[in-house]
């Protein structure tokens, strides 16, 4: 890691970024595409200064974390290996298999959601959603909802925090529950349960079963990335379309438009605000100099709004080249988990749709944002007028 003096761009944790930080972006793409700051390093905003890191993975490495990152934070060739055992549990017949549980999940959510009377809370029903489902994928019990309920609230504060302690604490608490779930499939044997969770547990690498560090971060970081994001693009969903009643209508009417849609959405407003790489060696990214070991931190949420490539970032378009679009990322750290995160959005927006007439927000009660790190809403008030018989 380099040591010399290095002047400072921007503050990402101002509060003027912090309370609204889309605008903030879109500013520093105009002013400063390549910025310095102490807390993120070089922020890369600009849509092709981001993808030309994302696809020279030589120069820019993502071994960044201090944790171990299965197989997030490696390089090839070890990456390559681990995505090759990785990539088949988010097949196209595993998403298959799993739409009809996924498809009952979100029915009787909503069911649920449609016997309260005056507004509902999405923020509360989004997390609700999105562990039941994690939770169904992975063959977790039921009991385990509410305590990772309350870890992704710990979470969030300890990384806000940046406090060394707090954000081990939540780490290590995270692996207790993993390590717990993989002494149940052992004690098992031959009985234990047919999911994915034992699945792990019998998988090879070059002949070897992975270790149980390996299984505790791949498991960490399908369901970190899981339940902070899923959460945060349900809450954007719903409130974009609660602002768009003709938008509603048009879905409603043409369901084969959601996935080209709920894309474009999160475009607009997207569900996580950056990702992290470390340079290599010395180089240049926006006609910035680095040296070896600068850090870097990839802004998806600026790029994605990138005039040169999008016009107006705000323009809601459904034809838009979908390889532009890096909600989840490109080159050979693609999302891995893309086809499931498409499946249990593209599920849920559709059958919120077909069961009722119209998503409102409440004026007396105007929604309030995630507070940063974090995207989507802290509170989403919404009315739902539903359909007669809906269920």
């Amino acid at each position: 890691m380099t040591t010399r003096t290095q002047h400072h761009d921007w503050d990402p944790r101002s509060e003027t970024v912090i309370n609204n930080p889309i605008p903030a972006y879109d500013a520093m793409r105009q002013r400063c595409p390549v910025a310095h700051s102490e807390y993120q390093h070089w922020s890369v905003f600009r849509h092709a200064d981001v993808l030309r890191v994302l696809h020279d993975h030589r120069t820019f490495s993502n071994a960044v974390s201090r944790y171990p990152s299965v197989p997030n934070g490696m390089d090839p060739p070890e990456h390559t290996r681990y995505r090759r055992v990785i990539d088949p549990y988010f097949s196209a017949q595993r998403m298959q298999d799993f739409a009809p549980e996924c498809r009952e999940i979100a029915v009787n959510l909503l069911r649920d959601l449609s016997a309260a009377s005056g507004a509902i809370e999405v923020t509360t029903f989004a997390q609700d959603f999105v562990l039941r489902i994690e939770c169904a994928f992975l063959g977790w019990p039921a009991d385990l909802h509410e305590p990772l309920r309350q870890w992704i609230r710990r979470n969030h504060q300890a990384t806000l925090s940046r406090e060394q302690a707090a954000m081990d604490a939540v780490a290590l608490e995270f692996d207790g529950y993993i390590k717990a779930l993989l002494m149940v499939r052992r004690d098992a044997g031959d009985a234990a349960p047919d999911d994915i969770t034992t699945s792990l547990l019998r998988t090879k690498i070059a002949g070897k079963e992975l270790t149980e560090n390996d299984i505790v971060s791949i498991l960490r970081n399908w369901t970190v990335g899981e339940l902070g994001t899923m959460a945060a693009s349900v809450e954007i969903l719903t409130h974009y379309l609660a602002k768009q009643p003709a938008l509603q209508q048009q879905l409603r009417a043409q369901p084969a438009l959601l996935p080209a849609a709920i894309d474009e959405i999160l475009r607009i407003h997207p569900p996580l605000f950056s990702n992290r790489r470390i340079a290599t060696e010395p180089t240049q990214v926006g006609g910035q100099g680095l040296m070896a070991g600068d850090r870097l931190t990839l802004m998806w949420a600026s790029a994605n709004r990138d005039e040169a490539v999008f016009g107006d970032p705000d323009v809601f378009q459904l034809d838009r080249d979908p390889s532009l679009n890096l909600l989840y990322g490109a080159g050979i750290h693609v999302c891995p988990g893309a086809p499931l995160a498409r499946l249990e959005l593209c599920v849920l927006i559709e059958e919120l749709l077909r069961r009722t007439q119209r998503l409102d927000l409440v004026p007396e009660q105007p929604p309030q944002t995630a507070v940063f790190p974090a995207s989507g809403f802290a509170s989403l008030p919404l009315r739902i007028q539903w359909q007669a018989n809906a269920f």
